[in-house]
């Protein structure tokens, strides 16, 4: 799943030899951005190789256009906005490199929200193979396949906006020194818009694979998502200063109007 947030200072991390905090994030070196590509290499390509095990082997074959331009859309829109991240602030790949989480409560639903998107997105590929849209609804009209995938592609170009807006924008939920509350672009409609993206980008990924009958089981993922927010907004009443301040002034947190 998609993340959001931006050092989680935590009471259970014995403080440094230095009581002397850094002045600022670390900003990596020329020498250090090598290193910094070859890690979103190794990501890409691994997640690349996920992603077809995860469609293909439940589909029982390759012969699958849904399957392959879903794959090449969304990795391929991801490599874009790395390489442009890359080279315009590598700040913010660092920042999405961080995969650890240091709040238990979010490793918890993390960890839960992992093992429900793996098998949610094996269903699209045992709807090809055994043909329940088919034989229930009908063969889904390409029209809609290909709508379904531009509001991905669309749900993904806002996500890369967001984190353009942030760039504390982190995968795990972090304060970091200096950091100050984001109100601009999508974070005046809405406290959480990379999660309120993240959504459009699942409920219509079924559609994009040609699978009509799977589309009620991704609505499984709205609970992680609100489990989620919750805690992250826990830790950045207490952490961010001017955050609380912000809910106040905001109202909604993912969907306007609704939550």
């Amino acid at each position: 799943m998609q993340e959001e947030r931006a050092t989680h200072r935590s009471s259970e991390i014995d403080p440094p030899a230095n009581p002397t905090p850094p002045t600022g994030p670390i900003v990596p070196t020329n020498s250090a951005m090598p290193h910094m590509a070859a890690k979103v290499a190794v990501r890409f390509v691994t997640m690349t190789a996920l992603v077809i095990a995860i469609f293909f082997l439940p589909a029982g074959t390759v012969r699958w256009w849904q399957g392959w331009t879903f794959l090449a859309a969304y990795v391929g829109f991801a490599i874009a906005a790395f390489l442009f991240f890359l080279k315009a602030d590598p700040q913010i790949v660092r920042r999405r490199l961080q995969a650890k989480e240091p709040v238990r409560e979010q490793r918890q639903i993390i960890r839960f929200g992992a093992i429900l998107l793996v098998g949610l997105f094996t269903l699209p590929g045992f709807d090809h193979r055994l043909g329940w849209s088919r034989a229930w609804l009908g063969a889904e009209p390409m029209w809609l396949e290909i709508f379904a995938l531009a509001m991905v592609l669309g749900a993904e170009l806002a996500i890369a906006w967001v984190i353009w807006t942030n760039h504390y924008a982190g995968r795990t939920i972090r304060v970091e020194e200096g950091q100050a509350v984001i109100t601009s672009g999508p974070y005046r409609v809405v406290r959480h818009p990379m999660y309120a993206f993240t959504v459009v980008m699942f409920i219509f990924a079924p559609l994009a694979l040609g699978s009509y009958v799977t589309l009620p089981a991704f609505v499984l993922l709205l609970p992680i998502f609100v489990l989620r927010v919750l805690n992250e907004e826990k830790v950045l009443r207490a952490e961010l200063p001017g955050y609380t301040e912000y809910c106040q002034r905001t109202r909604w947190r993912i969907m306007p109007l609704v939550w």
